[in-house]
């Protein structure tokens, strides 16, 4: 299968979540659209949630994410779909969880810096990304861990930001 349809991500629950609930359908990089979704919806659940309660959300998602990514990856055959999108969700929320609060411009320079580190996929990313290949759980994992660490990545060039400039 070339391209997730809405039909395809609605035949199993898992496929709904690896999709990003339809952000992952997008033709232009759904890895950017999956992680505006995830700002989104990070900033709706901190108006319900508290930072606890969110933190729970966020370690639920891991491994129901790593479920949710082998079962779609091994649905569309594709070892690491694009258009598989949970990875970045699930980092961007790592992200947002631990360096909020914070206005629009750092919460942009957060997604910035995090969408370079899984767009470019430099050192530790690149390792990461290379660590975990193929079919099953050792592929879902894979496609959740170089987002994680490109999440790591990010958070450690925020707090040597903050060190130093502020």
């Amino acid at each position: 299968m070339a391209r997730p349809t809405a039909r395809f991500m609605l035949q199993h629950p898992a496929h709904l979540i690896a999709l990003g609930f339809g952000s992952g359908l997008s033709r232009l990089a759904p890895g950017t659209v999956g992680t505006l979704w995830a700002w989104l919806a990070y900033l709706m659940l901190a108006q319900w949630l508290t930072t606890a309660q969110i933190g729970w959300v966020i370690a639920a998602s891991i491994p129901v994410g790593w479920w949710a990514c082998t079962v779609t990856a091994q649905h569309l055959r594709v070892a690491d779909p694009g258009h598989i999108v949970w990875d970045e969700v699930v980092a961007m929320w790592i992200i947002l969880w631990l360096c909020m609060p914070m206005g629009f411009w750092g919460q942009l320079t957060a997604f910035g810096v995090f969408r370079f580190f899984d767009a470019v996929k430099p050192q530790p990313v690149k390792w990461a990304d290379r660590l975990f290949k193929g079919f099953g759980p050792r592929g879902g994992w894979g496609i959740m861990w170089d987002d994680l660490v490109a999440a790591f990545c990010t958070l450690l060039v925020i707090a040597l930001w903050r060190h130093f400039v502020n």
